[in-house]
C-alpha cells in the first residue's frame, strides 16, 4: 500500500513523461472491448471507468454485466458517464446495475428541464478511460457502444475508425488519479461552474494559485530525458488547472516536426496556434497530411472544417476524407517518433470546453504501428482538391464559421482568443 501511495503522489507531482511502460494500440471496440472485459473479469481490487457514451446495445451491456459480476466478487467498481452523451441509455444502464454496489455517477445530468438552462452545460465529460487494479489502463476515443452502431444513423456494415491504447506501467497511476478526480467531482454533486472563474476579478492570479496548488501540467517538457521504452505522458484538459495542455502538446509537436505530420480528426476546426503551426510546417517542407470525415455524422462539423481547406491546401497541406465508414479517431504521428491517441478533437469543444484525455508517446515502435494504421486509412480515402477557392463565397463561408465559433464559445463561457 505504501508503494501504491507513493506512485499516486508522484503521478500528482510529476506530470511529464514517464518511462518503463507497455503500450499497445487497439483499433475500435472490436479490439478494445474484449481486452476490457478480460481485465474486468480478472479484477480483484477496483475498477474505474469514465466515458461520454455508455450505450444500451449488446456489446455495451456485456461490459455492464462484467462490472456487476466484478462487484459481486468484492471488487470496488466506480463508473462515471456524461449526462448528455449517455442521456438516452441511462435508464437501461441504471436498471442493469440495479441491486449491485456499482457506483454510477453522472457528470452534469440532463434529466430535469432546468438542467438545460444551467451555466456551463455545454462543457461535457468527453474522456474515455478505464483503470483496473491500478495496473492496467485504457485511454482513447472509443465510447462504450458497438463499432457499427451510430446513435443518430443506426447500424452500418463497416465499423467506425477509432483507436485506444492499453497501458501498463508507471503511467497508469496518473490515469487512475485523473479518473478518480472526475468520478468524485460528479459523485459528490459539487460540479461548481468553473466557467464563472472567467469573470471573477483577479482571475489570472486565482488560476495561477490553483495551478500551483494542484500542480497540473500546463505544457509537456520539450527536452525529454532518455527514458526506457515506452516513454509516455498522460495529458488531460479541464476548465481549471489544465486548460490548454492538449492544445500545447499538439502545437509543440508540430512546431518541432522535421519530416512528417499525420493527423486524424473527425471534428476539425483548430484555433490560430494549431493552424499556424500546420502552415509553417508545410512551408518548411514537412509533409503534412490530415484525414478528416468524408461520411458526415454532423453536417455542421463538416461545413466548419471545409472553411479551412483552401487556406491549408494553399500552403501545401494534404487533406483527405475518409468515406468507408464514420470517422471517430483522434490520433497523430509526428516524424515517426511522437504519437498521441485520445478523446480530444481539434475544435473549440475539445480544446476549450470539454474534459478530455490523451496519451502522448515518444516511442518509435508505437508510432510506426499507428503510422501503418494511418497509411491503411489514407489508402481508402479521397484526397481533397482546393475546395472553396478564395472568392467572395469562400470569404463569407470562413467569416460565418468564425462568427459561429465566437458566439458559441462566449455562450459556453470560454474566455480568451481562439
Amino acid at each position: 500500500m505504501r508503494r501504491l501511495g507513493a506512485r499516486r503522489r508522484r503521478a500528482r507531482t510529476d506530470p511529464g513523461f514517464v518511462g518503463g511502460n507497455e503500450a499497445e494500440l487497439l483499433r475500435g471496440g472490436d479490439q478494445l472491448f474484449p481486452r476490457m472485459l478480460e481485465a474486468i473479469q480478472r479484477a480483484h481490487a477496483e475498477v474505474w471507468l469514465a466515458t461520454y457514451i455508455f450505450h444500451s446495445d449488446a456489446a455495451s451491456l456485456a461490459l455492464a454485466d462484467a462490472l456487476v459480476a466484478a462487484d459481486r466478487r468484492g471488487v470496488r467498481v466506480r463508473v462515471v458517464v456524461d449526462g448528455f452523451g449517455s442521456k438516452g441509455s441511462l435508464p437501461v444502464l441504471r436498471q442493469r446495475l440495479a441491486g449491485s454496489g456499482v457506483a454510477l455517477a453522472v457528470f452534469r445530468p440532463m434529466d430535469r428541464w432546468w438542467h438545460w438552462f444551467q451555466p456551463g452545460q455545454l462543457r461535457r465529460l468527453h474522456q474515455k478511460l478505464c483503470v483496473v487494479d491500478g495496473a492496467t489502463a485504457f485511454v482513447g476515443g472509443v465510447n462504450i457502444i458497438d463499432d457499427r452502431l451510430d446513435i443518430h444513423h443506426g447500424f452500418s456494415e463497416s465499423p467506425r475508425l477509432d483507436f485506444s491504447v492499453q497501458l501498463r506501467g508507471p503511467l497508469v497511476a496518473a490515469v487512475a488519479q485523473g479518473l478518480r478526480s472526475i468520478w468524485s467531482r460528479a459523485w459528490l454533486g459539487r460540479d461548481f461552474d468553473d466557467a464563472l472563474l472567467d469573470y471573477i476579478p483577479l482571475r489570472r492570479r486565482l488560476r495561477r494559485w490553483l495551478a500551483q496548488l494542484w500542480r497540473g501540467p500546463q505544457r509537456l517538457p520539450q527536452a525529454v530525458p532518455r527514458l526506457p521504452p515506452v516513454c509516455a505522458a498522460f495529458v488531460m484538459r479541464d476548465n481549471l488547472r489544465r486548460r490548454r495542455t492538449i492544445e500545447h502538446a499538439y502545437v509543440d509537436a508540430i512546431r518541432g516536426a522535421r519530416a512528417s505530420v499525420d493527423l486524424i480528426c473527425p471534428y476539425f476546426y483548430p484555433g490560430q496556434r494549431i493552424r499556424l503551426a500546420l502552415r509553417r510546417a508545410a512551408d518548411r517542407g514537412v509533409r503534412v497530411r490530415l484525414l478528416l470525415q468524408g461520411k458526415l455524422d454532423y453536417r455542421l462539423a463538416g461545413w466548419a472544417a471545409e472553411a479551412l481547406y483552401a487556406e491549408l491546401i494553399g500552403h501545401g497541406v494534404e487533406i483527405y476524407e475518409y468515406t468507408p465508414a464514420f470517422l471517430h479517431a483522434k490520433v497523430a504521428v509526428v516524424d515517426g517518433q511522437w504519437a498521441t491517441v485520445g478523446s480530444s478533437n481539434i475544435d473549440p469543444l475539445s480544446l476549450l470546453l470539454n474534459l478530455e484525455a490523451n496519451v502522448v508517446l515518444r516511442d518509435g515502435g508505437f508510432a510506426r504501428h499507428l503510422a501503418d494504421e494511418i497509411e491503411t486509412a489514407l489508402a481508402v480515402s479521397a484526397r481533397v482538391g482546393e475546395r472553396g477557392g478564395t472568392g467572395l463565397r469562400a470569404m463569407l463561408h470562413r467569416a460565418a464559421v468564425a462568427w459561429f465559433a465566437y458566439v458559441f464559445l462566449r455562450v459556453a463561457g470560454a474566455a480568451g482568443r481562439y
